[in-house]
């Protein structure tokens, strides 16, 4: 095996990024164990809180619908606008001794319940309730078990403790109005489709990268800063003089075991400075990422365009051209790191995190369909485990918990590709983690290199078919989010059993699974000079 200097920045973005996949929850919540009744049956819905203070633009704030009550419009123009009133007492517990008649009254929660505080919100003929709950999150309001029929006729919204803050300070400037209204989420936004190209993209163009950059350029490599190494003066053509690092079987279980340490460590002391320090790993993976595909580019157009080089301490004689592409891809990297909370810095995330990925996929790769199987299986439980099963040990998903940022404020960490949802009316992100990409990226990088030594064509080989189940895949992850109304999904859950199931259920229907499972079993001819040298 080559060195791997150069690998160890982007192989420890591969395990801080684990294996994420993450979106917001749907515009609808169904929590189908709270007591339900023919009077308490709603579907929880995602509702806008839009406000004017004396007549001007207020802010819009989000709220959750309760269990009961009143449904609200889709559209905002159905909906009427009605002034907002504090209850006094704050809780609505008893009667109000502010007219509440024909109004919206705000409520603080606690003290009673949920259906005590409307009952008594609409015998004092307000024209709706919205209560503040006393955290972050929206509560889901539920009917109290054992409760009598109720006869709610008023919409009943739970905002949360911020937004509640708001929207006291509102009444203080003067009269606030207020319009309710949920709109409904598109099945599917364009982002999604846009994610699914990115994701497919990276998978072929690193499978492709090697033979693409090559076309023009045999014998040269221009890929880094640092002395280049000679190989008796031979011509580099194989991975023999590559910087490649083979995965092991243990690696692969060791890896696995690894980034659930590092998954459960960031769930619990997540942080401003840990993100920093995060988002600075991003940048250098990022920044190598991006060096290396730049100069493969410009080496496949200009075999001698690196034959001037200088000399740099403690590094030694470095090509010109690969200092003069350093320096465009700090100001990127450091560009986006300034304006990362930016709405369009999800491009130059995305664009570093394809390049790193691109670069990831040329120097660590699978060396037989043996490590690629314990890998992914691994990676297939590993997801499973902290999306759906961790919650039975922690009360929450831990995947989830981190890439949504929850206990860093919100923000997540960048190991991610993302698209904001354009078309969407609650706006956010779809987001899919590196991992989600590298893993199946990997084996589909394995079998073009089988398909290519061994002269398979595109119908007859492996590396199309796994392609196509790795893009089935993700369809089936976004399907499943879909009817799991938008709780995140285990996408290796998916996208295992369409690209490592479909090539060996493939390869054993062609009679072909003991060839495909020999494939890189024993060193190759180049391997054994490699070691002599």
């Amino acid at each position: 095996m080559a060195s791997s200097r150069r690998p160890l920045p982007l192989i420890l973005l591969l395990l801080v990024g684990g294996v994420l996949l993450a979106c917001a929850s749907d515009s609808s919540r169904d929590d189908k164990a709270a007591p339900a009744s023919p009077s308490c049956h709603n579907v929880f819905q995602l509702v806008k809180v839009k406000s004017w203070v004396n007549g001007g633009q207020g802010k819009t704030l989000g709220g959750l619908s309760a269990r009961f009550g009143a449904l609200l419009p889709s559209d905002a123009e159905k909906g009427v606008k009605l002034p907002l009133v504090l209850s006094n007492p704050a809780n609505c517990c008893s009667n109000s001794s502010t007219e509440l008649k024909g109004s919206i009254a705000l409520a603080t929660r606690g003290d009673c319940d949920f259906t005590t505080k409307a009952e008594i919100a609409q015998v004092e003929s307000a024209a709706g309730l919205l209560v503040i709950n006393d955290e972050e999150d929206l509560f889901e309001m539920v009917c109290p078990e054992n409760g009598t029929a109720l006869n709610i006729s008023i919409p009943v919204i739970m905002v949360s403790k911020s937004a509640g803050s708001i929207l006291k300070s509102m009444l203080v400037d003067g009269r606030v109005e207020i319009l309710l209204y949920s709109p409904v989420r598109p099945l599917v936004d364009f982002s999604v489709v846009f994610l699914w190209m990115m994701a497919v993209g990276t998978v072929v163009c690193a499978s492709l990268w090697s033979d693409f950059t090559a076309a023009e350029q045999i014998d040269e490599r221009y890929n880094e800063l640092s002395p280049k190494v000679s190989s008796n003066g031979g011509i580099a053509k194989d991975d023999s003089e590559k910087e490649v690092l083979d995965i092991s079987v243990m690696g692969a279980v060791c890896f696995v075991i690894t980034a659930s340490i590092f998954l459960v460590l960031l769930y619990f002391f997540m942080s401003s400075w840990v993100l920093w320090v995060l988002i600075v790993l991003f940048c250098i993976g990022g920044i190598e990422g991006m060096h290396s595909i730049i100069l493969g580019l410009i080496s496949r157009k200009s075999r001698n365009c690196s034959q001037k080089m200088v000399g740099i301490p403690l590094i030694g004689e470095v090509s010109l051209i690969s200092i003069i592409v350093l320096v465009p891809c700090m100001a990127f990297a450091i560009f986006w790191a300034v304006h990362q909370k930016a709405s369009w810095a999800w491009i130059g995330q995305d664009i570093l995190g394809i390049c790193m990925m691109i670069t990831v996929l040329q120097v660590a790769r699978l060396p037989n369909i043996k490590v690629a199987s314990v890998l992914l299986c691994c990676a297939f439980l590993y997801d499973i485990f902290w999306v759906f099963l961790s919650p039975l040990l922690f009360k929450e998903s831990v995947m989830v918990a981190v890439a949504r940022g929850d206990n860093s404020g919100g923000a997540s960490i960048p190991m991610l590709l993302r698209v904001p949802r354009l078309f969407d009316p609650w706006g956010g992100y779809d987001m899919i983690g590196f991992g989600d990409i590298l893993f199946p990226g990997l084996l589909v990088s394995l079998l073009y290199r089988f398909d290519k030594e061994n002269k398979r064509g595109s119908v007859n080989g492996y590396f199309l078919w796994s392609t196509v189940g790795y893009g089935v895949g993700l369809c089936l992850t976004y399907l499943g989010l879909y009817l799991m109304n938008g709780h995140g999904q285990p996408a290796l859950l998916y996208l295992v059993p369409c690209t490592l199931g479909l090539s060996l259920v493939l390869a054993l229907a062609r009679g072909e699974l003991k060839h495909l499972l020999s494939y890189g079993n024993e060193p190759s001819s180049s391997d054994d000079r490699a070691g002599e040298a």
